[in-house]
Parts: C-alpha cells; structure tokens; sequence
C-alpha cells in the first residue's frame, strides 16, 4: 500500500504562483510515474503533469509553459510548480503514483489539495 501526502495548495490571485509537494511512502516497490491531476468544478478529472522515474516529462496542453512538474527519486516526492495562475486553474490537484508489480500497473492517489486562483 503507497501512502501519498499532498501539501501546497491555496488562494491566489490571477498570475500569482504556487507549489505543489507530494511526499509518496509505505511503497515496497520503486515508483514509477508520480504526477498531478485535477478536477474542476462540475468537471471530470483531468491530467495535468506527469513524471517518470527517468525524468520524462508530459503536460496538459492548457499548463505548458506555465506549470513545471519535477521529481525527487530519492525522497518519492514530487513537486508542481505553478507560475501565471489563471482562475480556470481552480480545482482539486490529486497526486498520483504509479507502481508496475509483474508487470502490472497499480495507481495510487492522494486526499487532494484545493488550488483556487481569484480574478
């Protein structure tokens, strides 16, 4: 079972920024992608970020150049930093882990972290 604990989110203005921080633990396997989604209101869950263990990166097309996702293996911690907030921005940002067991796919999630940006 992989424990994920989101911290970071907030209220800001239009433009402003904030980080996001994810620290993943309780995991017997290496992790293997860690990212972001989010789940605006009346909106389904969306990907926001994603990163492997290797370093690769893939963004939402509404969060590039402004959102960058990074990765600290040796602490399972990932981080999104989130620069000219826009108030579509707003949501729920879960955090997500996935491990591959024989090569199946097991994906874990956080509680969630309310981001809300003001106009």
């Amino acid at each position: 079972q992989v424990q994920l604990v989101e911290s970071g989110g907030g209220l800001v203005q239009a433009g402003g920024s904030l980080r996001l921080s994810c620290a993943a633990s309780g995991s017997r396997f290496s992790i293997n992608a860690m990212g972001w989604y989010r789940q605006g209101p009346g909106k389904q869950r969306e990907l926001v970020a994603v990163i492997t263990s290797g370093g690769s990166t893939n963004y939402a097309d509404s969060v590039k150049g402004r959102f960058t996702i990074s990765r600290d293996n040796a602490k399972n911690t990932v981080y999104l930093q989130m620069n000219s907030l826009k108030p579509e921005d707003t949501a729920v940002y879960y955090c997500s882990a996935t491990l591959v067991v024989n090569t199946i796919d097991y994906q874990y999630w956080g509680q969630g972290t309310q981001v809300t940006v003001s106009s």
